[in-house]
């Protein structure tokens, strides 16, 4: 495999080398052979700064994300949205409650118990919004139009291959 340059123009590249946290770290030999372990270490370490910042994990902000508009859930169609298990959906959604970012009640049908955002959730989930169009602006300010167009070109390539 041909070397490649460190630098595009007069800034240099970021080269992802691992993933934040040092029991995360993706063996040179992977990273240097595979464009998916690039994506995924970028994606994580982006992940972990924004989750240091906001003090939120993302599995916390992705359920913040399914009750907004004032929507009601109950859990297992929020860990079914998500994609996730619905142990770690209940765990989160317990705390979250515990912390008043949410709030829960029966469903008028059923045994199903409806979540829905609370005053506090709504301007929590708000700052973590706040901090993702942040970091999103910062990336924008450092990327060329060019570039910004390239990257979003690639990475719709890499999300829709077949393997």
């Amino acid at each position: 495999m041909a070397a490649t340059p460190r630098c595009h123009g007069n800034r240099p590249m970021i080269v992802v080398s691992k993933i934040v946290g040092p029991k995360n770290d993706i063996p040179q030999d992977i990273l240097r052979d595979s464009v998916l372990a690039h994506v995924f270490a970028a994606y994580s370490s982006v992940g972990k700064r924004l989750e240091r910042k906001t003090r939120c994990s993302a599995t916390r902000g992705f359920i913040l994300s399914t009750l907004r508009g004032g929507v009601a859930l109950n859990q297992n169609q929020i860990a079914t949205l998500l994609g996730m298990d619905r142990t770690v959906v209940h765990r989160a959604i317990k705390s979250m409650v515990q912390e008043g970012l949410v709030s829960e009640r029966k469903a008028k049908s059923g045994r199903a118990i409806h979540v829905t955002l609370t005053p506090k959730g709504h301007r929590y989930r708000k700052r973590l919004i706040d901090a993702r169009v942040a970091a999103d602006d910062k990336l924008r300010k450092e990327l060329t139009p060019e570039e910004r167009t390239t990257l979003l070109r690639l990475l719709k390539l890499i999300a829709e291959l077949e393997f």
